[in-house]
């Protein structure tokens, strides 16, 4: 059987005469809804008077070096930076073989049992995805060789890490506290909710969660979590990302999992009171909110330019859906009242067994406190609407008078509801004649609502002039 390919490497890099770096002493982490995080690492550095070089290691492989900014807590005058290199040329085999081509490396077989039998010296004259393919020991080529390949040193140039190294200059030696500030992609954070309405569709208790996802390349130990909920903008052209690696009771609303909410500038703040470990390549899930008892309102809502047509309906008849909305008022007299940030709301309800059964989801952008929103979590099953055009005559040149029909069906045994017909007319619109109150919601946006028993059958009837 064929061995594996391994790589024995030593790895020790000597800097005697460089400042020496201590370990995070606390860390801040700010994260957006768009692919960004604001990092503040804290450290302690033993500066050299005059100039002298750091290493900083440990630093998110997405970091933009262009946002890097440092400064000494301790003294602020007395460190200053006179060079800034970002150095992102990591180690892998790929780039150790090509590294290696030319050069004498070492091919070491072992057998079963794991004792070495042979060892082999020789130049690397060929190698391709981190494997050496070619390697010419004394007069002779070996092509494929079997084996752990041995190499001598780390090139020049690789890192296992990526690092920022200054050359800074102190007035004086001692040790200071200093703070890195850099922005980052790969933090992303999403709010994620879960409702559950009562039997009457009258209420839900609701709670939210954070989603944080982390592949920025770096860990973020005990660190003070912020997110900014808003549209924060971002010119993607002036991010230089060349870093980035391939991977494979009836209370009102409340604050969950020790988040403090605030407004910052023109968005809102979350600010978790607690600190946390943000793991690199993890998914991480904390409490945002808890809404017991939130009054909603269940809708019905047959508007045509929305809703797919029927296969079966007459280019004269729209025969579609009624879609089922609930609608939720975001105030404290609903049993809300917060700024709830943008992200995706799942419904659950309580089957006839008592089982919570999902029932729909969709999604909300962020919306301030007395704000309402509507969730279109699906389409009724037992209600029909159809939209017929009557009549279409022109008016001159410029202006047509329209006739419509709008059937609404509803098929249930005991329960009358209410449905909301909705007709988006262009231009400018009067409405001449209706069977049903209109009620204008916007400049092109009519509204028509009516009762349809159990079983029964409503019809709007309206006639409109359009003008342009």
């Amino acid at each position: 059987m064929m061995k594996l390919w391994t790589l024995a490497i030593p790895l020790t890099l000597m800097a005697p005469a460089w400042a020496q770096v201590g370990p995070t002493t606390s860390m801040e982490v700010t994260v957006y809804n768009q692919d960004l995080g604001l990092v503040k690492d804290h450290r302690e550095i033993e500066f050299a008077e005059g100039r002298s070089t750091i290493r900083f290691t440990d630093v998110a492989a997405q970091i933009d070096p262009t946002s890097v900014h440092f400064k000494s807590v301790t003294d602020p005058d007395a460190v200053s930076i006179l060079e800034q290199n970002y150095q992102f040329d990591l180690v892998d085999r790929a780039k150790l073989m090509q590294k290696y081509l030319g050069r004498e490396v070492e091919i070491v077989r072992y057998d079963q049992d794991g004792k070495e039998v042979e060892r082999l010296k020789g130049t690397l004259l060929g190698a391709e995805g981190g494997v050496p393919g070619v390697v010419k020991v004394g007069d002779e080529i070996v092509l494929n060789p079997q084996g752990t390949v041995i190499l001598p040193a780390l090139p020049e140039g690789l890192i296992v890490k990526p690092t920022l190294v200054w050359d800074v200059s102190a007035e004086k030696a001692g040790k200071h506290e200093v703070e890195l500030s850099y922005l980052t992609h790969g933090l992303t954070w999403a709010a994620d909710y879960v409702a559950v309405i009562n039997a009457d569709d009258t209420a839900t208790d609701l709670n939210g969660w954070v989603t944080l996802n982390n592949t920025s390349g770096a860990r973020y130990p005990d660190a003070k979590l912020k997110l900014i909920a808003g549209d924060v903008r971002v010119v993607q052209e002036q991010m230089a990302r060349p870093m980035m690696m391939e991977r494979a009771a009836e209370a009102p609303a409340g604050m969950g999992g020790g988040f403090q909410e605030q407004p910052f500038f023109e968005y809102h703040i979350y600010a978790l009171q607690r600190p946390t470990t943000i793991a690199e390549n993890e998914t991480k899930q904390v409490s945002l909110l808890s809404a017991p008892g939130v009054q909603v309102k269940k809708l019905y809502i047959f508007d045509p330019s929305v809703a797919p047509v029927s296969p079966s309906a007459r280019p004269d008849s729209d025969e579609r859906k009624v879609q089922v909305k609930i609608e939720v008022e975001n105030s404290e007299a609903k049993g809300l009242g917060m700024p709830l940030p943008k992200g995706k709301v799942r419904v659950y309800k309580a089957d006839p067994d008592g089982s919570l059964q999902f029932v729909g989801e969709d999604m909300i952008d962020h919306t301030p406190r007395d704000e309402k929103v509507r969730l279109h979590i699906g389409d009724a099953f037992d209600l029909v609407g159809e939209r017929k055009q009557m009549r279409d005559e022109p008016l001159g040149d410029r202006a047509r008078r329209i006739q419509v029909e709008i059937s609404l069906r509803n098929h249930k045994e005991n329960e009358t509801v209410s449905i909301t017909a909705v007709e988006h007319l262009w231009g400018d619109w009067t409405i001449d004649q209706s069977n049903v109150e209109a009620v204008r919601k916007d400049a092109s946006t009519a509204e028509f609502t009516v009762d349809v028993p159990a079983g029964g059958e409503k019809t709007i009837s309206y006639t409109a002039t359009i003008k342009w």
